[in-house]
């Protein structure tokens, strides 16, 4: 990695107008590597991302060996970096090319504040002149209508015999996932983010490039967070519509009280415990909140929030190597699930089921979980995302198939209004 450091970089504040973030983010899927981070959901519990955009032209960091402590980072870790924790491997055919690890050190740094933006840059005014003069026009030459790699029936067939392994008692809980691919696609990257995060206002939305790959994210779910030694992490297991607004209070009941949810959720949250106990101070480890639901523009979602001291001497990477990957996308237990994943699905997942985040000089981190996400590679011209759900002994494959397309149903929007 050349020399660079961030504290050299000088900040300056400006006062900006309605579409200069829109703006920003634009000029920022024209650089070489950049991370946005946003924040739709204030009530989200313990908030959400931060409003930033980051943005490196030179080169990063792809090997958890070179990261240096006391240093500010941002990028991701794809769902398999699981290779290089356990003795496992990822052989299915792949449509888009993250590397496994991925972060640096912002050149410009941009922080949204109010109706402020902090520019933290060499040449801070060069950066806020550069943003203003960008076109916020977005071109769209193909219809994006990306196909299921797998059928229903396959889907059902698959479903039936991933029960079967839990009925024998081989596995508690797996996240089942399919994929959807459209080729010869080009687009705009970011008007689709841009279209997406107005559909989906999430917590943890983000927009990732690296090189000529892109990742478009309206992520609900906290991979997760630190502060201090104070270590949060928030699976999201439990999904229902919101289907009469005149009655949301009734819905949420629904979800609140399924025995099929809350059995999913708290399989989740005992394997989260058991991954956080082994990186917190004994004793610590605790559920802040169990079965919480909250909503999402249509959507609401079962989220526990389970928490724990970190031990004196360990680190954000310390936290990644013992709980990656975060087990709402796995299962439980987590290396068997892993196992049946790569068995049933037809698709390497890369960053999806990964996470994004950013890690401060003093050691404070957050990371999502990538879910809800299109996935585009510019050289190849294909487009993809994947959804699936957590599947038990409970499970009704039908119904877990109808939850597959709920989830699925804002993407294909976000993709079908650009067309």
């Amino acid at each position: 990695m050349e020399a660079f450091y961030f504290s050299s970089l000088i900040t300056d504040i400006y006062h900006i107008d309605s579409d200069f973030e829109q703006r920003a983010q634009v000029w920022a899927s024209q650089q070489k590597h950049a991370v946005v981070l946003n924040n739709f959901n204030p009530l989200y519990p313990l908030g959400g991302f931060p409003k930033k955009i980051a943005v490196n032209n030179n080169t990063g960091v792809y090997e958890r060996e070179s990261i240096f402590l006391g240093r500010e980072y941002y990028g991701f870790v794809s769902y398999d970096y699981k290779n290089r924790i356990e003795a496992l491997s990822s052989n299915n055919p792949s449509h888009i090319r993250f590397p496994d690890f991925f972060f640096f050190e912002p050149e410009i740094l941009l922080e949204f504040v109010d109706k402020d933006v902090i520019i933290k840059a060499d040449k801070p005014e060069q950066i806020f002149r550069a943003i203003q003069e960008t076109e916020l026009k977005a071109t769209q030459e193909t219809e994006l209508r990306p196909e299921a790699l797998t059928s229903r029936n396959q889907y059902l067939s698959d479903l039936k015999e991933i029960i079967d392994h839990i009925k024998k008692g081989n596995i508690y809980e797996v996240n089942y996932c399919v994929s959807f691919k459209a080729e010869e696609v080009r687009c705009s990257a970011i008007a689709i983010y841009q279209h997406l995060i107005r559909l989906s206002p999430t917590p943890f939305a983000c927009f990732v490039k690296h090189e000529d790959q892109y990742l478009i994210c309206a992520s609900p779910e906290r991979y997760f967070k630190l502060r201090g030694t104070k270590l949060v992490s928030q699976p999201i297991k439990g999904t229902r519509r919101v289907s009469d607004l005149a009655n949301v209070e009734a819905e949420r009941k629904i979800l609140h009280e399924s025995s099929k949810e809350r059995n999913e959720n708290v399989m989740i949250v005992d394997l989260v415990r058991n991954d956080l106990s082994k990186v917190c101070t004994p004793g610590t480890v605790k559920v802040d909140e169990l079965f919480g639901v909250y909503q999402f523009s249509q959507l609401f979602q079962m989220i526990s929030t389970i928490s724990g001291s970190l031990e004196e001497g360990l680190n954000w990477l310390d936290v990644l190597d013992a709980t990656f990957p975060m087990g709402s996308m796995t299962g439980a237990p987590k290396y068997m699930s892993m196992q049946l994943i790569e068995a049933y699905e037809n698709f390497k997942r890369n960053i999806y089921s990964g996470t994004v985040g950013y890690i401060l000089p003093n050691g404070d981190a957050d990371f999502n979980v990538v879910i809800r996400s299109i996935f585009y590679d510019a050289s190849t011209l294909q487009l993809s995302f994947a959804v699936g759900s957590g599947i038990t002994a409970l499970s009704q494959p039908e119904l877990e198939y109808a939850e597959c397309l709920l989830k699925a149903e804002n993407i294909m929007r976000a993709l079908a209004c650009l067309s």
